[in-house]
């Protein structure tokens, strides 16, 4: 039976001591583990970024020392190669950070959204930071409109939840989910502090997990935010199994 993975992040990478470069963290090592493969074939998708050329090399360049076949999927000024062809050969896809009003528009315009569908129900792992955490959700708090957060809906939807990244490095970020939790604009909602990710199977979130080993009490963490007959709450949830 195929078992449906994502994992929505708020990290993935790190930066290391050398101008510009960046190193896999744990979390992207996870997707990679998560494939099942020996040498998996990754997709890096950043259109988020507008295919940033920067962005794109230091991603390559971060898998110099792994065991992967790296890909691209670029959609600027056309797309590099076949949307349907580059995900059906994909076993991890990467989607990285920026503006996710933009991902979509561009996704939706040329078919990326339905492959990826594809490839999530074929057991390809679906993962990113950022732009490429809330796109899988329902929506959730971006700045693709300006320094002032807006909600971004509806994203792809494959997992039912509201979606929250950069809850603790960016002010606004934790009210604006609560308030958009509070008016039913995003339904219960997960979010990630910076080097965390929640990993789904199917359309549940089974674990908490980090790029790096954190104090489960008082380091970073998700959180699980609803509308209760109280009013919002949020709880906060460890690194670990969240079974």
């Amino acid at each position: 039976m195929t078992t449906r993975r994502i994992l929505a992040t708020s990290g993935g990478f790190m930066g290391t001591d050398r101008y510009e470069q960046r190193k896999p963290a744990g979390l992207f090592l996870e997707a990679l583990r998560l494939s099942r493969k020996d040498r998996p074939r990754v997709l890096f998708v950043m259109t988020a970024s507008g295919d940033n050329n920067g962005y794109l090399a230091a991603s390559y360049q971060a898998m110099s020392d792994l065991s992967v076949d790296a890909d691209h999927l670029s959609l600027f000024s056309m797309p590099n190669q076949d949307v349907d062809e580059a995900l059906g050969r994909a076993d991890v896809v990467w989607v990285g950070g920026g503006s996710v009003a933009n991902l979509l528009a561009l996704w939706r315009l040329h078919g990326v959204d339905d492959a990826v569908r594809d490839a999530w129900e074929r057991g390809v792992v679906l993962a990113g930071v950022s732009a490429g955490s809330i796109c899988w959700h329902v929506g959730g708090p971006t700045d693709s409109y300006g320094p002032t957060l807006r909600v971004e809906t509806p994203a792809l939807g494959l997992l039912p939840f509201g979606n929250g990244v950069h809850y603790d490095s960016e002010e606004q970020r934790r009210p604006l989910l609560h308030s958009l939790v509070a008016d039913g604009a995003l339904p219960t909602s997960y979010a990630t502090d910076d080097r965390v990710g929640i990993l789904y199977e199917g359309t549940e979130p089974v674990s908490v997990m980090t790029d790096e080993d954190v104090d489960p009490v008082t380091g970073p963490a998700a959180y699980r935010v609803e509308l209760t007959a109280d009013g919002v709450v949020e709880t906060r949830l460890a690194p670990g199994s969240l079974a």
